[in-house]
């Protein structure tokens, strides 16, 4: 999940520099939003770095591995009168019109324990292997993409509207480096120029009406006053990441996909908004499908106007194919996700949607996105290759909400088609109450001749955060990898699951829990020989990092897929804590030579 469109972020003072909130010391700064603690640590320097030592930084103490860090000097962009008036505004509506009021949207709450962000970007940086050995199989990187506001936020705030941080180990012959980097979108660039958040956030910015009207005559003011253009894109790129076309993009579906890459070193660098020769001039969903036989990707973009959906493709050079709207989409649904066959694109029309009567938006305050339980949620299965939408089918599927799809396939000849997805059961909490959110995996089959639609539960605990392994995408696939809520949006271990038992048997075949205190993240699976057709499908390794809020301390876990126990075959310690964050991706060290 994340932000579908632009963030923004009191002292009870109006100096103009009062958005300035790192401090610089001899020890780890404490950064405190009330309950919520950030530890500010400068970027670790490798010590194969061959640093300057003209300009001798100060050092920190690091007390997660006790070793000492670099703290380069660091320029804070000068304060324009026009932003400190516009800051001071915005202070004034977070202090005195909408403050924090809502779990959902209270800092204090929000960026908790390890949803804390890190406040410095870290350079490569080797890992300690505390367990086993790295298998070779995973000569490449695994990246994870997750929300970390790049200024502490001064009011209402939600999970999802932090800037988009890229975390990515890197391995090579056995040896790994942790790296993290900010997409430097748009909007990341323009506030760090500024000095201070510019954009407004959507998720946590309309509570009621003088708010809302507050807000938006504050943001029209910077956008009269070019503080930023709207044009250039608005998005955090903040939620996952995607393979296609050799390139490595950063997703989040409120904008462009920003192309990002890797060094050799394993630095990460944005390279920059991508249009796709201007055939994509709009934003696009952050889970597109790339099929492993033909190599096209499949996406689509929702929105708050006609047409709600719109369909589209890249053929497998990259080149964006023309748009398909759907028109039979009659009510904009929160669409974050959806999945493809070999023949079919499946689509869900679900009860989350964009809340389209503007007056009970500023009335009644709260988020755009809403719930609308008078809606019966419904399935759209359009052919893969349409041209129009003259084929698209929908089916009612009563009580069916999901927010990720995990697989699909085609059965009877192409006459039906299977679907594996998380079904939200509580779809009324998925903004303001994730904690009381629970997901049941279930298994949708869908008749397209008669119209039928059986499904049943595949596993009754609050699983959502699930992959398959990659080379059956699309296609009839056994097994799956899903996080366990604990409650969500926390991860307390992965399990296994077949589903091809049958819908009266216990499908879990493997389980790992991280132990009192420690939580993941998404797990992804990496297969030991891709490159083997005959491989069984479980051959292979499924990765995550992990946090222990006890000791602060962040590990890369390598887990064996086929082992009963999801057996750890190989543990890093990481230079310091990762923040829980949304979806990763491994690639390959012969896919990264080609960015």
């Amino acid at each position: 999940m994340d932000s579908v469109s632009s963030s923004s972020f009191l002292s009870s003072t109006f100096s103009l520099h009062h958005s300035l909130l790192r401090r610089r010391s001899s020890s780890p700064t404490l950064l405190r939003i009330n309950s919520a603690v950030v530890e500010e640590r400068s970027p670790i320097t490798n010590p194969s770095d061959n640093n300057d030592r003209r300009n001798k930084p100060k050092t920190l103490h690091n007390r997660t591995n006790h070793t000492l860090v670099s703290s380069p000097p660091k320029l804070r962009p000068e304060m324009t009168l026009a932003t400190a008036l516009f800051t001071t505004v915005e202070d004034v509506i977070n202090t005195f019109i909408d403050p924090p009021s809502r779990p959902s949207v209270d800092p204090k709450h929000v960026l908790s324990d390890n949803f804390a962000p890190v406040l410095d970007e870290l350079p490569p940086t080797d890992c300690e292997i505390i367990h086993g050995t790295l298998p070779l199989s995973l000569n490449g990187a695994y990246i994870r993409n997750g929300p970390n506001p790049q200024f502490l936020p001064r009011g209402p705030y939600h999970l999802f509207d932090g800037d988009g941080m890229l975390h990515a180990i890197k391995i090579h012959n056995g040896k790994a480096t942790l790296c993290s980097r900010y997409v430097k979108t748009y909007k990341y660039n323009v506030e760090k120029q500024t000095g201070a958040p510019v954009m407004p956030n959507v998720f946590s910015g309309f509570n009621g009406v003088t708010a809302s009207v507050a807000r938006g005559a504050l943001t029209a003011a910077r956008v009269l006053t070019g503080q930023y253009n709207p044009v250039n894109g608005i998005g955090l790129a903040n939620t996952s990441l995607a393979f296609f076309s050799n390139r490595l993009f950063a997703l989040g579906e409120s904008d462009l996909p920003y192309a990002v890459r890797l060094t050799e070193s394993g630095d990460i660098e944005t390279i920059g908004r991508y249009d796709f020769d201007g055939k994509l001039a709009m934003s696009m969903t952050a889970h597109p499908k790339t099929d492993p036989i033909t190599g096209e990707t499949f996406a689509f973009r929702y929105g708050p106007v006609p047409p709600f959906l719109t369909y589209f493709r890249f053929d497998s050079a990259g080149k964006k194919q023309r748009d398909v709207p759907i028109f039979s989409m009659t009510s904009p649904s929160f669409l974050h996700d959806f999945a493809i066959t070999k023949r079919h694109a499946i689509f869900a029309e679900i009860q989350l949607g964009m809340r389209m009567n503007m007056l009970d938006l500023v009335l009644e305050g709260g988020s755009p996105v809403g719930t609308d339980n008078g809606k019966t949620p419904r399935l759209g299965v359009i052919p893969k290759y349409a041209g129009d939408e003259s084929e698209m089918k929908w089916f009612e599927v009563p009580g069916f909400n999901i927010i990720h799809a995990i697989n699909a396939w085609d059965e009877d000849d192409g006459n039906s088609v299977v679907l594996i997805a998380p079904n939200i059961m509580s779809i009324e909490h998925t903004l303001e109450r994730m904690d009381l959110v629970h997901a049941l995996v279930e298994k949708v089959k869908i008749d397209l001749v008669t119209g039928i639609v059986r499904r049943h539960p595949i596993s009754a605990r609050n699983l959502d955060f699930a992959v398959i392994n990659p080379a059956f995408l699309g296609r009839c696939s056994r097994y799956v990898y899903a996080a366990i809520g604990d409650p969500m949006p926390k991860i307390s271990g992965v399990v296994k699951l077949d589903v091809s038992k049958g819908d009266r048997d216990d499908c879990t075949v493997a389980r790992r829990m991280y132990g009192s205190g420690c939580y993941g993240g998404e797990p992804f699976f990496v297969a030991r020989d891709p490159g083997n057709p005959e491989a069984e499908e479980d051959d292979g390794y499924v990765v995550t990092y992990v946090h222990d809020e006890v000791t602060g301390e962040s590990k890369f876990l390598v887990m064996d897929a086929k082992s009963p126990e999801l057996e750890i075959v190989a543990a890093v310690r990481l230079p310091r804590r990762v923040p829980y964050g949304f979806h990763g991706l491994f690639v390959k060290e012969s896919d990264l030579n080609k960015l």
